[in-house]
């Protein structure tokens, strides 16, 4: 569904996020107090605006009030981003996601309204140090504290047995939850246990971080 969204702040973060959105269809605001950012995302967006988003009135006269979520991209400027945040929630947007870089500078941003904070350095890390321990992971949705999504490609041991016979659940205590099947192209929701492993196949796991880097690194 296409959606109406605010960028505020245009770093790398608020540059790539923006592009990204409005190459998935969505009507994207990028806004930002400098000329020669605004001037790099114009052509990647719907429109690009120099301005400053700690005034009200301006943010009233770009209609910012009236988007779906508006995101706060100045992590590196906690000041900005606390006057940007109260101002979003002054005006009522519905979801305001501000980047921050500590979870310090997180707490103070949620406690003036912010909906969702966000540390991409951190999530960055995060999901490399995942990859890296587990040679055969794919993607990695962290889910709370200590637990995640993950695709894995299937160890080679894995390959030719059915689920029943690997007894994921048992030896590591994770959860199958689906296959996406490659050849041919589709996603297999809620495998049976007669489910037969194909080396296309990526499975998708639930379960603790602990047991998902034991099986993403299995040599089983």
């Amino acid at each position: 569904m296409k959606k109406r969204c605010a960028i505020i702040g245009l770093g790398n973060f608020g540059f790539y996020l923006a592009k990204s959105l409005h190459e998935k269809g969505h009507e994207v605001l990028a806004i930002d107090k400098k000329k020669d950012v605004v001037q790099r995302i114009k052509d990647h967006c719907s429109r690009a605006v120099i301005a400053d988003a700690t005034d009200n009135e301006t943010l009233k006269a770009l209609h910012v009030p009236s988007v779906d979520f508006a995101v706060v991209g100045m992590g590196s400027s906690l000041d900005h981003s606390i006057l940007v945040t109260l101002r979003l929630k002054e005006l009522g947007v519905k979801e305001i996601i501000v980047k921050a870089l500590t979870e310090d500078q997180g707490k103070i941003l949620r406690l003036l309204g912010a909906s969702e904070i966000i540390f991409p350095e951190k999530d960055v890390a995060l999901k490399l140090a995942a990859s890296l321990s587990s040679p055969n992971l794919v993607d990695h949705l962290p889910l709370m504290e200590g637990y995640s999504i993950v695709e894995i490609a299937p160890d080679q041991s894995f390959i030719g047995k059915s689920l029943k016979e690997l007894q994921l659940r048992n030896t590591y205590g994770v959860q199958v939850i689906a296959i996406r099947e490659l050849v041919p192209e589709r996603i297999n929701m809620s495998p049976t246990a007669d489910f037969v492993i194909k080396d296309s196949d990526i499975l998708v796991i639930m379960g603790a971080d602990d047991k998902l880097v034991q099986i993403g690194s299995s040599d089983k």
